[in-house]
């Protein structure tokens, strides 16, 4: 089964290396995806350029898993409403898709035309408690300032089916309890309409690929061997 792995905001493809080797060891194909503004491009990438970028290489997979990290999440949801028949499902790791008409990710000020990677400190507590001194170093080192015509673009679906695609939410800082409570609370609009919606949990992180790569890896294994069977 080919997976596809999109990085979260300002994060390039490697970030998933661990991940891609464990997954491949398991008997897959992992192909981390690399996004305009972040590992080609410039500051005037747009969320369009990304999901075009992404919708290449699932048009050359065979009917692949979508796997979207935090923001990303929202990425792989387009790709389901652009390709509903050409997915086998979508995974959103520590992530929801943003309902439409909302920005993508407009999470923190974006100055002149980029929005930086803001330091630790708003991750501080059960998003970054397991990344030690090293792993924060090495993380912002790699970090590249998002794009602002990807982080405010507007999200836009048309199609409804996608609705019909499976979607397993890995839950990382956050229980599976609490995201069902979100979406059963209408905070999550997108999801509360998908028909066949699972969830993992991970005891982790925001960023399992990083802290925990091995188990990430079995998660997506799993994932991939149910909906090929």
């Amino acid at each position: 089964m080919d997976l596809i792995l999109l990085p979260g905001l300002w994060l390039p493809a490697s970030i998933w290396q661990p991940v891609v080797d464990e997954l491949a060891r398991l008997g897959h194909r992992a192909v981390p995806v690399s996004l305009p503004g972040v590992d080609e491009g410039s500051r005037t990438a747009t969320l369009d350029e990304q999901l075009a970028a992404v919708l290449a290489v699932v048009d050359a997979a065979d009917r692949p898993v979508v796997v979207g990290h935090s923001a990303a999440s929202t990425l792989a949801w387009l790709v389901a409403d652009r390709r509903t028949e050409s997915v086998s499902g979508v995974v959103m790791v520590g992530g929801f898709p943003t309902s439409a008409g909302a920005p993508y990710a407009d999470f923190f000020p974006v100055v002149d035309g980029e929005m930086a990677f803001p330091g630790w400190e708003p991750f501080d507590g059960p998003d970054s408690d397991d990344l030690d001194a090293d792993a924060r170093a090495a993380l912002a080192s790699v970090a590249v300032a998002v794009p602002a015509g990807v982080a405010v673009a507007v999200v836009a679906y048309s199609d409804d089916r996608r609705f019909q695609v499976p979607v397993v939410l890995v839950c990382p800082e956050y229980t599976p309890e609490q995201a069902a409570s979100w979406i059963d609370g209408g905070n999550l609009p997108e999801l509360a309409n998908v028909a066949r919606l699972s969830y993992v949990d991970i005891d982790s992180g925001h960023w399992p690929m990083v802290s925990r790569p091995a188990e990430l890896a079995s998660i997506l294994h799993d994932v991939a061997s149910n909906v090929s069977a």
